[in-house]
């Protein structure tokens, strides 16, 4: 799918040199241990690796390397364990293709589509963006369970949330902050978020996401929720790729989510522009 777009089109290869620029893709910033931690977490079902999703197979740790020496890149090597880990940007490329032509879909069908994020600070402009571009192009952008407050395990113990939309993007905010449209909500994994925002909408009559996009829980916990979802995820979030091979995440796209927000606005054009949803 190739649109015109208002300004420069950004090239495969264009994003293909940017991706390893900024270190999105290629050696990037989460480390091999980060990432190996994370598989043997998930191995053991912690939810603090399995974001909601109740896997339908019992997935050891030398099968989730495997998945995601597949669907990421890294190396299938058990005795590499040291060092930044590593993103084949193919894969992430063919990822984003993917992840366009779900956004062209639900544009063609004026769907209603649900936004999340577990990283507002840094991938709340990506998300933000399509949610405009999805509006725009007639979707109904859903903001159910504004202001309400939610319950999250954390390293600290049990602590509560609210929840808040920053240009459609739902998030949630730290105990105790004021500062509602701003994008300093909390790094969260946690897919009770996403669970309570089905809950309000369903109790409220509708109407339900036809799609759900964001990253951690929220892709997660809706997958597993039978609503279907297509995100981004970092190598330490095996759960993503393994809801992407059982069925319940369409579309996994593999790259570092906690770089800077400016250098995922190329990111940005590449996918509206694949999706003919640029302005």
């Amino acid at each position: 799918m190739r649109c015109g777009s208002i300004g420069r089109v950004l090239t495969t290869g264009a994003l293909r040199a940017h991706l390893l620029a900024a270190r999105l893709a290629g050696p990037v910033a989460t480390s091999r241990e980060a990432s190996l931690r994370a598989y043997r977490l998930f191995a053991a079902r912690d939810p603090r690796a399995t974001l909601g999703l109740a896997s339908e197979r019992g997935w050891r740790e030398r099968d989730l390397l495997r998945l995601m020496a597949e669907r990421c890149g890294v190396s299938a090597d058990p005795l590499h364990v040291t060092g930044p880990d590593v993103i084949d940007p193919e894969r992430t490329l063919d990822a984003l293709d993917a992840f366009a032509r779900r956004l062209a879909l639900a544009a063609s069908r004026g769907s209603c589509v649900l936004f999340g994020t577990g990283h507002p600070d840094r991938l709340l402009g990506f998300y933000g963006d399509i949610a405009d571009a999805l509006s725009t192009a007639g979707c109904d952008v859903l903001m159910p369970a504004q202001g309400r407050c939610v319950d999250i395990a954390t390293r600290f113990g049990l602590r509560t949330y609210r929840l808040d939309y920053v240009r459609g993007v739902a998030l949630v905010r730290e105990p105790g902050a004021r500062c509602a449209g701003s994008e300093t909500g909390a790094h969260s994994h946690s897919p009770l978020p996403v669970r309570m925002v089905l809950e309000a909408a369903a109790a409220a009559g509708g109407p339900l996401p036809d799609l759900v996009v964001g990253d951690h829980g929220w892709v997660c916990g809706a997958g597993q929720l039978g609503v279907e979802a297509i995100g981004l995820a970092d190598t330490d979030d095996p759960a993503v790729f393994v809801g992407e091979a059982e069925g319940r995440v369409s579309v996994a796209v593999p790259l570092d989510d906690a770089a800077r927000s400016a250098y995922y606005r190329p990111l940005v054009r590449y996918v509206l522009n694949r999706a003919c949803l640029s302005r």
